[in-house]
């Protein structure tokens, strides 16, 4: 794979992070996200592919987290992979996954691969903090 490829993919996983998490863009998400992707890691109960991907953002996070930004620390990129590790952070304005809102300030660490191909992704593989945000948030 060239350096021109590898800095395309890159630049797909940024505007993932921007647009789809940061601003909530759906038009961005079903641009950048392949009817035949697969979320590997796709908590228990989501579907796998995208509608799974895009209701964990729009229907769980984001109205929890209103005001959700990312933050991206690193970024490497190895073939057809991108590897981010990066940090979701917003207030505790509604239920999350059960937890009523507490006003808080939230950081989820996050570090992912994503597979891309033909500038799109296909494949997410992913370990977070959530479990331990929401422990921390329910224990007050």
């Amino acid at each position: 794979m060239n350096e021109n490829t590898s800095t395309k993919n890159r630049e797909v996983v940024r505007r993932f992070n921007e647009e789809v998490i940061g601003r909530g863009d759906e038009r961005a998400f079903r641009e950048l996200v392949a009817p035949e992707f697969v979320n590997r890691t796709a908590p228990p109960g989501f579907p796998e592919g995208p509608d799974g991907m895009w209701r964990m953002f729009h229907e769980i996070l984001r109205p929890a987290l209103p005001d959700l930004s990312v933050e991206i620390h690193d970024q490497l990129v190895d073939g057809d992979r991108v590897v981010t590790r990066k940090t979701l952070r917003g207030t505790h304005r509604g239920a999350l996954l059960g937890v009523p809102a507490t006003g808080r300030a939230v950081a989820i660490d996050v570090i992912d691969v994503v597979r891309v191909a033909d500038g799109r992704y296909v494949e997410h593989w992913g370990v977070n903090t959530l479990g331990a945000v929401l422990a921390d948030l329910a224990r007050g």
